[in-house]
């Protein structure tokens, strides 16, 4: 069996085959190939294209003439995230079931209220919608419901009951959670209010546990995490460390580097950068490289000029963010850890929104949706050219986001800093419930 891969479609001189998903089917591959109903030949169709958030993919359909047989399915062709992902939401109405979701052959797909699970890897990747991933899983049990009624009959009446168990969520008479955990990253839930804060669904980005990765083909079975060799921090600081990374944006290898910086009147943080030579994209990002404050803290700026774009503004991977005014809320994971001004932050959370998201082209996008964004993305550049007053609020658990006082070391008439004590869930969020740091030696 042959496995497809970006390599095995780039063309001579490494010109990328791939191109943005849309209606068109002008540059689709028909390949004759045997069905695995009926055994005799069968046409299988490949389009090479992207769904934005979802890289490259290679979207399949297959069809028999014979026996009418069909099946579709989505592969990934891209890179693996650095992070997974895991989307939780709340179904409380039918219209829920309409949104849009990607789903990765790697995610794990439950329902706690059914106490349903779906493996990673039992299910080819697909683009489909919560009402969809709900009729594939009830298909996938309905299968082999002939020969278990015919050899165990016990068992065929109890996943029966299961499937119109299924089949009543779709009715929504009362609220469900539906969790997709993806280790790769590469798995979507549509948020149809964008830009505002979908209080339905929850994101969070995790690290991937070393059994992941050999899931994933990242590590060998037998491949043992090594003790790192030079890890003190003071002689980290006057050193700039690099290791060998993939670009984000093309796939193309490249190097990211990496330093400890200090800064003043604040704490240490980590500053992490990459450039592809291949395509000349460039990221930043920084990493908190202090421990988790006491107590979280909330800072509120009240942007009345247009100097004040000028700020520097430090935002840890924790922290998230709003603008009442715009009635606009950001998670701590959409845009990571920055270190900017207030006008690079802006500009990087219009084109999260507007210019990136993955609902505004191609088949997925509608034209309400489109002003809708197009409308936000005009307040963002009134707000940056200072012609609309607001209030910018950085709210981090941890205490590790930074915003510049213009008139140090006496206070800022338009910065209000509060500090809070966190709540248990977002503890919890941050790993803080679980973690013992005194007497644990002392443990069994």
């Amino acid at each position: 069996m042959s496995v497809i891969t970006e390599d095995n479609v780039r063309g001579v001189g490494g010109e990328n085959l791939f191109r943005d998903i849309s209606a068109d089917g002008d540059d689709i591959t028909e390949i004759e190939s045997m069905c695995m109903n009926c055994h005799l030949n069968g046409m299988t169709r490949l389009l090479l294209t992207k769904i934005p958030f979802f890289k490259e993919v290679i979207v399949s359909s297959f069809n028999c003439d014979n026996c009418s047989w069909s099946n579709t399915e989505i592969q990934s062709a891209g890179r693996i995230q650095d992070q997974g992902v895991c989307y939780t939401l709340k179904v409380k109405t039918k219209q829920d079931l309409d949104r849009e979701v990607v789903k990765s052959d790697g995610a794990t797909t439950r329902i706690p209220d059914l106490d349903f699970e779906i493996p990673p890897f039992t299910q080819k990747g697909a683009l489909t919608t919560i009402e969809g991933l709900i009729d594939r899983a009830a298909a996938g049990l309905e299968q082999d419901q002939t020969l278990r009624r015919a050899n165990y009959p016990e068992v065929a009446d109890k996943i029966e009951e299961f499937i119109q168990k299924l089949q009543k969520l779709k009715e929504v008479e009362s609220e469900f959670t539906l969790v997709i955990e993806d280790p790769s990253g590469n798995s979507f839930i549509e948020n149809p209010r964008a830009p505002q804060r979908d209080e339905a669904l929850t994101v969070t980005k995790f690290t991937r546990t070393m059994q992941q990765d050999m899931q994933l083909g990242l590590r060998a079975d037998d491949d043992l995490e090594e003790e790192p060799v030079g890890n003190d921090i003071e002689t980290m600081k006057d050193e700039v460390l690099g290791f060998n990374t993939n670009c984000p944006e093309c796939n193309a290898p490249a190097r990211t580097n990496m330093k400890i910086v200090e800064i003043p009147h604040f704490k240490e943080v980590i500053i992490m950068a990459t450039n592809c030579d291949s395509c000349s994209h460039r990221t930043n990002e920084v990493k908190s490289g202090g421990a988790t404050e006491a107590m979280g803290t909330k800072i509120t700026l009240h942007v009345t000029d247009p100097s004040d774009m000028t700020r520097d503004v430090l935002k840890s991977e924790t922290c998230s963010l709003s603008i009442p005014e715009l009635e606009f809320e950001l998670g701590m994971a959409a845009v990571g850890g920055k270190f900017t001004t207030l006008e690079g932050l802006l500009k990087d959370i219009k084109d999260l929104i507007v210019s990136k998201n993955p609902f505004t082209c191609g088949d997925s996008s509608s034209s309400d949706r489109l002003e809708k964004l197009q409308a936000f993305g005009e307040k963002i550049d009134k707000i940056i050219a200072g012609e609309m007053n607001i209030h910018f609020i950085l709210d981090d658990p941890t205490g590790n986001s930074y915003m510049q006082n213009v008139y140090a070391p006496d206070p800022d008439p338009d910065i209000t800093i509060e500090k809070y004590t966190r709540t248990f869930e977002q503890n919890e969020e941050l790993g803080l419930n679980d973690m013992k740091t005194e007497g644990y030696e002392n443990e069994n």
